[in-house]
C-alpha cells in the first residue's frame, strides 16, 4: 500500500504543479479557436505548397491539443477538400506545437525542452511534406480519399465535427467581447478539457507508478546510459517506439518523458518520444480506419523517420552549444501542496475555469458533451441553424437533427455516414465546394488535394484522366 500511496502522491504533486499552466494554455487556445472559422482553414489548405503548409502549421498551433481530436479533424479537413499533406501538417502542429504543451514542458523539464520542441516541430513538418512528395502516388491518394469518404468512426468524431468559432461580425476584440464570443470561448475551453482529460490522467498515473516502482537502473540499461555516443544515437530511435506502446498521447506523455529523461534517455530521445504521440497503437488503428492499410503504413514510416531525424537535429544543435539541460534539473514533483506562487496561481486560474465551465453548462454544454463521440461529419450540412437557439437556451435538440441519414444503395453500395451534429452558434453550412466526393455518388470526380480533381467514371474508377 505504501508503494501505491507513493505513486499516487507523485501523480497528485505533478497535477498541482502544472494545473494553472493547463488552464492558462487551454484558455488562450480557446480564444484563438473561437475567432478562427473552420471554413477559412479548409480554404487555405488546398495544396502542399509552402504557403499552405505554413498556414496548416499556424492553424494547428491554435487548434486542439488532443491527439485523437487532431487526427479526426485532419480527416475531416481532408474530406472537405484540404490537401492530404497539409492536413497531416495541421495534425502534427496541433499536437506538438501548442502553447499548453510548451508551458508544461517548461515546468517539468526546463525551458530547453520547450525550445527544442518548437525547433523540432517545424523540422518534422518540413520533412513529412518533402517525403510525402516522393512517396505519395495518385492511386494511393485516391484509395485514401475513397476510404475517408466512407466515414468510418475513429475517436472524438463529434468533437472534430464541431466548429465552435464566433459567427458575430466585426473586429477581433468586438467579436471576442460579444455574448457569442464569451460563449464560444467557454465551449472550446471545456470541450478541450473533455478531449484530453483521460490521456492526461493516464499519463500522470503511469508516470507516478513508473517513477515509484521501476528502478532507475532498468532505464539506464535500456537507454545505454554511460555511453554518450551510443546513447545519443540510440535515443531518437527508441524514443518513438516507447511512445507507441505507452498508449499515452497529447500532453499526457510529458510526465512520462520526465521519467525517461531522469532514467538516462538522450536529449534527442526525449524530443522524439514526445513527438511520437501520433504513433501510439490506438491512433495507428484509427489511421487504418480512416485511410486504409497502405496509407497507414506510409504515414507510420514517414512520421517515424521524420521524428527520428528531428531528434538527431535537436541533439546536434544543443550539444555543441552547451544548451543541453542538466539531467538532475528534471524531477517528478513530490512536495504536495504548499503555500507558494504555484498555489496562488492555481486558485486564480481555478476561478477562471469555474466561470467558463458555468457558462458552458448554461449554454447547452451538456448536449455538446453527449455529441462528443458522435458520428463523423459529412461533406454537406443543412437544416442545422436552429440548433444554436435550442442549445444556447438550454433546450434539447429536436430528435430529427440527430437521426442518421437513410442509407442510399448505389452500384458500389457505398455506406453513407450520419449527418454532422453541430454545437450551438454554428454557421448552417461550411462552404466547401471542393469537398471530396465518393465515386459511387455518380459525379465522376474525386478530390485529391494537390493532385486536383480527377475525372473517373463511377463504374470504373481505375480509368481516369486528369
Amino acid at each position: 500500500m505504501s508503494a501505491i500511496g507513493h505513486a499516487l502522491s507523485l501523480a497528485g504533486s505533478m497535477t498541482w504543479e502544472i494545473l494553472w499552466a493547463l488552464i492558462l494554455g487551454f484558455a488562450l487556445s480557446a480564444v484563438v479557436q473561437a475567432v478562427v472559422r473552420r471554413a477559412t482553414v479548409v480554404r487555405l489548405l488546398g495544396d502542399d505548397r509552402p504557403r499552405a503548409i505554413v498556414a496548416a502549421t499556424g492553424f494547428g498551433m491554435a487548434s486542439s491539443s488532443s491527439s485523437y481530436a487532431a487526427v479526426a479533424l485532419a480527416r475531416s479537413l481532408f474530406r472537405k477538400g484540404a490537401n492530404f499533406t497539409a492536413a497531416m501538417a495541421f495534425e502534427i502542429a496541433s499536437t506538438n506545437l501548442v502553447l499548453e504543451l510548451g508551458v508544461i514542458m517548461f515546468l517539468l523539464l526546463g525551458w530547453q525542452f520547450t525550445l527544442a520542441e518548437f525547433i523540432g516541430g517545424p523540422i518534422i513538418i518540413v520533412l513529412v511534406a518533402l517525403m510525402f512528395r516522393v512517396v505519395l502516388r495518385e492511386r494511393l491518394l485516391r484509395e485514401a480519399a475513397e476510404q475517408a469518404a466512407q466515414g468510418l468512426a475513429g475517436s472524438m468524431e463529434g468533437h472534430a465535427a464541431m466548429d465552435m468559432s464566433i459567427k458575430t461580425q466585426g473586429g477581433f476584440w468586438h467579436r471576442l467581447a460579444s455574448t457569442d464570443g464569451v460563449t464560444s470561448v467557454a465551449h472550446v475551453f471545456v470541450m478541450e478539457w473533455a478531449a484530453i482529460w483521460k490521456d492526461l490522467v493516464a499519463g500522470l498515473l503511469i508516470a507516478g507508478a513508473i517513477g515509484a516502482w521501476v528502478p532507475v537502473a532498468f532505464w539506464q540499461g535500456l537507454f545505454l546510459h554511460g555511453h554518450p555516443v551510443l546513447s545519443a544515437i540510440w535515443g531518437p530511435l527508441i524514443g518513438p517506439l516507447v511512445a507507441m506502446i505507452s498508449f499515452v498521447c497529447s500532453i499526457g506523455n510529458v510526465p512520462l518523458a520526465v521519467v525517461l529523461w531522469s532514467g538516462g534517455i538522450s536529449f534527442g530521445g526525449v524530443i522524439s518520444f514526445i513527438f511520437a504521440d501520433l504513433l501510439i497503437l490506438p491512433i495507428l488503428n484509427i489511421y487504418r480506419k480512416y485511410y486504409g492499410l497502405k496509407m497507414t503504413a506510409v504515414i507510420t514510416g514517414v512520421f517515424y523517420v521524420a521524428m527520428v531525424i528531428a531528434g538527431y537535429v535537436v541533439e546536434l544543435l544543443f550539444a555543441p552549444t552547451g544548451l543541453t539541460p542538466d539531467r538532475a534539473s528534471a524531477h517528478l514533483p513530490d512536495g504536495g501542496i504548499t503555500w507558494n506562487y504555484t498555489t496562488w496561481l492555481n486558485l486564480a486560474f481555478l476561478i477562471l475555469a469555474a466561470l467558463l465551465t458555468t457558462r458552458f453548462f448554461r449554454t447547452g454544454g451538456r448536449q455538446m458533451l453527449a455529441m462528443m463521440g458522435g458520428a463523423p461529419s459529412t461533406d454537406t450540412q443543412s437544416g442545422t441553424d436552429h440548433q444554436h437557439h435550442h442549445l444556447a437556451a438550454g433546450r434539447s435538440i429536436p430528435r430529427q437533427a440527430n437521426k442518421p441519414a437513410p442509407r442510399r444503395r448505389t452500384a458500389q453500395a457505398t455506406r453513407q455516414p450520419a449527418p454532422e451534429v453541430q454545437p450551438p452558434h454554428l454557421d448552417p453550412a461550411w462552404p466547401c465546394p471542393s469537398a471530396p466526393v465518393p465515386p459511387s455518388q455518380g459525379t465522376g470526380r474525386v478530390r485529391l488535394g494537390y493532385l486536383g480533381a480527377v475525372d473517373a467514371p463511377s463504374g470504373d474508377p481505375e480509368r481516369s484522366s486528369t
